[in-house]
């Protein structure tokens, strides 16, 4: 089968390599679809924490299942989308049923190898099926998890003022998590196109925050300045939230943050959501399909992946197998 591996920052490597053989409690599944996020294009570019090289990069899959164990309640030609946390079931994390949080967590496509490749073999409890959508919007799920996990950490009420700072696929899965619980969403970036296609899924457009503040606000960046910045929107005893993540140390002014008496919270990937987000795409409650705006063929990937950073106007790019 045919395999790309990011061998070091810039580099990629491809080459064939044999179909990998799944054990009896393992499915083999054939990938058709990669979203592309922020941890690619930093592990491309070498930025990304907790990431080592050579690494097949690749964790946003809509994938179709080729077998499966007898006990699976999926069947060949199945199209599914693909949980990527690989957690232990066993520390104090997951003993609180907090995997995404688990301490030795491995995630394919940063530390395990992920779905740039023709067929990879996975646990079956890691894939949920839909019979309406495509792959490409079952590539997407990871991504929508990832605001689903955040919006539940700060328990966002009806009404309440939210602002996420970037507008890019984090920050609007954020942006419709929100949404659903009827909060009052504004959203703030550099980019006008960005901010555009962000007001047509119902959030206020803000090119600069100024002094107004905000009872709950997401960064979804991973830019230290944002995140510093980030806390000087958060109303007194609001929360602010950190999606995005950087390589390094961040700090605030702490009279302000003790005067405001804010709430500080992380989050870290998602858990448990795959079957609630595959069943709002499917009543039309959520629809990403807007949201891919460059798809690039899978032969195209190493002389052409890079150019992905610097695209006009970039909301979401999928690659797509031949």
């Amino acid at each position: 089968m045919h395999q790309i591996v990011l061998r070091e920052p810039g580099q990629f490597f491809s080459h064939q390599t044999p179909d990998p053989v799944p054990s009896p409690e393992q499915a083999l599944v054939r990938i058709k679809s990669i979203g592309v996020c922020g941890t690619d294009l930093h592990a491309f570019a070498g930025r990304q924490p907790f990431f080592d090289y050579p690494r097949v990069l690749g964790h946003e899959l809509g994938v179709e299942i080729i077998s499966t164990p007898d006990h699976s309640n999926l069947a060949p030609g199945d199209l599914c989308a693909v949980e990527p946390y690989l957690s232990c079931g066993t520390c104090h994390s997951c003993q609180l049923n907090r995997s995404n949080c688990c301490e030795e967590l491995k995630v394919i496509g940063v530390h395990v190898d992920g779905g740039m490749q023709d067929f990879m073999t996975v646990d079956p409890k890691l894939l949920f099926r839909s019979q309406t959508l495509s792959t490409e919007q079952l590539a997407l799920v990871e991504t929508l998890g990832i605001g689903a996990n955040a919006v539940k950490r700060a328990d966002i009420q009806k009404g309440q003022s939210v602002l996420i700072v970037g507008a890019g696929p984090i920050g609007l899965a954020v942006l419709q998590f929100a949404l659903a619980r009827e909060a009052e969403v504004s959203i703030v970036d550099l980019s006008k196109s960005r901010l555009e296609f962000a007001e047509s899924l119902g959030a206020r457009p803000l090119q600069q925050v100024g002094t107004e503040m905000f009872e709950v606000v997401f960064d979804a960046t991973g830019s230290k300045e944002a995140m510093e910045q980030s806390f000087e929107y958060v109303h007194f005893a609001g929360k602010l939230v950190l999606v995005g993540l950087i390589q390094g140390n961040i700090s605030f002014f702490d009279p302000t943050f003790h005067r405001r008496e804010m709430t500080l919270l992380s989050s870290r990937n998602s858990f448990g959501m795959f079957p609630e987000i595959i069943s709002l795409i499917e009543s039309g409650a959520i629809d990403t399909r807007p949201w891919i705006n460059h798809r690039l063929p899978f032969a195209d990937v190493v002389n052409h992946f890079d150019e992905l950073r610097g695209t006009p106007n970039l909301i979401k790019a999928v690659i797509n197998m031949g």
